[in-house]
C-alpha cells in the first residue's frame, strides 16, 4: 500500500499503479518473477515510464504471492482470465 497506494493508483513518476494497469494485465504470470525478486529496470505503464526499484519479497510464501497477484489482477478495474495458482508461483520460485 505505501508504493502502489491503497487504491492501486501509484504515486505519479515514481510508483506505477497496478489499477487498470495494461502492463499487469498483459502478463499476470510476470507479477509472480517481479515479486519474488523485484524489479529495476525501466518499465511503461499506462504509456508513462517508470524506473524506480521494487524491491523482492520471496519471504511470502507461495499461497500470499497467489493471493496477492489474484487480488491485484481483479480489483481496481482489472478483471483477468488468468488465475495464478501456488504451483505456477512454486515453479518460478525454482528458475
Amino acid at each position: 500500500m505505501s508504493c502502489h497506494m491503497e487504491n492501486g493508483q501509484g504515486v505519479e513518476a515514481l510508483y506505477p499503479p497496478v489499477a487498470k494497469a495494461d502492463y499487469l494485465m498483459k502478463d499476470p504470470k510476470k507479477a509472480i518473477g517481479i515479486i519474488l525478486n523485484g524489479q529495476n529496470e525501466e518499465i511503461v505503464v499506462n504509456g508513462k515510464k517508470y524506473v524506480t526499484m521494487m524491491p523482492a519479497q520471496n519471504y511470502l510464501s507461495d499461497q500470499q504471492i497467489a493471493d496477492v497477484i489474484n487480488y491485484t489482477c481483479n480489483t481496481w478495474g482489472n478483471k483477468s482470465k488468468t488465475e495464478i495458482k501456488t504451483d505456477m508461483v512454486k515453479a518460478e520460485r525454482k528458475n
